[in-house]
């Protein structure tokens, strides 16, 4: 029989070779890199950071794939204290009137064709519409996500933000520890994993394939320039802090869209003893510089942070482009964007496809629907011999 191949060893080509794999039909990985994981990576030690701050999220697809193959655990819930709100310049413990304003939005339908901003202002007033976009930055990863369909911003309220339980889901050992668990299952079931294996053109290939890989190594791959999925540039500051009795756990920034996140205040192996790892992003503006994008996030660590400057072990910075998945502009959805099934034989999965989610949600829906065609395509084909 011919077998499946999958490009690209991120999570959703793991996804898909597992889910190729467990339909019985023999598959193949092809990982450019020594290691498979893509974005899901996770520095060894002694601080166990991820690319940015990641998390799983109960209730979503992703998370259900994992628990239905005991791949979810060890993960450990957040915390419901120490959580502050940096508003017009401040910090503050207690949310201030605008966002209680905000409950009638409860129960409602966004529109698709409207932005965000302008839908939550029409109905809530300027500074709701202000701090309530300003606060999805952690949704969306954009800059302005005041701008972006009011569909698409205020589902994932819904679902992430609005829920009366935490959904967030901190991995233990990081996400490559995740990534690990997740191909070992695909190597039992079958799965060949091949590191090292760098495919720079798809016409030798002649089986049905999956392509999982990021925007632009799809654009050469598939020599189609137009692979240009809506998607933010972010800024990436990661520390090591001697720890500080009364730092707190998360900073959401509702002036500038940013999001700090002190991951030992729930994971503390994630550090050295006596230190914390703080991970904070921030969208990027139109033609920022990242050492500016990085003077945003220290103002707001210099304000929720008491002393941060003095008390760094280690630092890293990064600027990522077309690695948040994608955004929807007012008047698109998810079904505007590149299909899965791209062309015959060739089906695409990733978190900037068509496919319903939450960023790395996305990536497991699509990866489940391109197993799904590409093992029955090579299983049809091989019955038909």
């Amino acid at each position: 029989m011919e077998r499946v191949s999958v490009i690209g060893g991120g999570l959703a080509g793991l996804i898909a070779a597992c889910e190729v794999a467990e339909r019985g039909a023999p598959v193949r990985l092809l990982e450019a890199r020594g290691r498979v994981g893509g974005r899901a990576t996770t520095l060894p030690g002694p601080y166990v950071a991820n690319l940015g701050p990641h998390a799983l999220y109960a209730g979503t697809a992703l998370w259900d794939w994992l628990r239905a193959r005991k791949l979810d655990q060890p993960t450990r819930r957040p915390r419901v204290t120490g959580l502050r709100l940096h508003w017009q310049g401040k910090v503050r413990r207690v949310p201030p009137a605008a966002l209680l304003s905000a409950r009638q939005l409860r129960g409602q339908e966004a529109p698709v064709d409207r932005a965000f901003g302008d839908w939550v202002s029409e109905r809530c007033g300027d500074d709701a519409a202000a701090l309530l976009s300003g606060l999805a930055g952690v949704l969306t990863f954009d800059h302005d996500p005041a701008r972006l369909s009011a569909a698409f911003v205020w589902e994932r309220y819904k679902r992430i933000l609005l829920q009366p339980v935490p959904t967030a889901r901190y991995v233990v050992g990081g996400w490559a520890a995740l990534v690990e668990r997740v191909a070992a299952h695909a190597a039992a079931h079958g799965a060949q994993i091949e590191c090292n294996a760098r495919v720079d053109t798809l016409s030798d290939i002649k089986e049905p394939m999956i392509v999982a890989v990021a925007p632009r190594a799809a654009r050469q791959l598939l020599d189609a320039e137009t692979l240009r999925p809506e998607s933010p540039r972010v800024a990436l500051l990661d520390l090591g802090l001697r720890i500080r009795r009364g730092d707190p756990y998360i900073v959401a920034d509702a002036d500038t869209a940013a999001f700090i996140d002190r991951f030992t205040a729930v994971v503390p192996s994630l550090a050295p003893h006596g230190q914390s790892l703080v991970q904070a992003s921030i969208g990027m503006r139109p033609g920022e510089l990242l050492d500016t994008a990085v003077d945003r996030i220290e103002v707001i660590l210099d304000q929720a942070f008491a002393g941060w400057r003095d008390r760094v072990t280690w630092q890293r910075r990064a600027a990522v482009k077309e690695s948040t998945g994608a955004i929807d502009l007012p008047g698109m959805t998810w079904r505007d964007r590149t299909p899965i099934a791209y062309a015959d034989g060739v089906w695409l999965a990733g978190d900037w496809v068509a496919a319903p989610g939450h960023l790395a949600e996305v990536a497991c829906v699509s990866a489940v629907e391109a197993a799904t065609a590409a093992a029955a395509s090579l299983l049809s084909r091989a019955h038909s011999l």
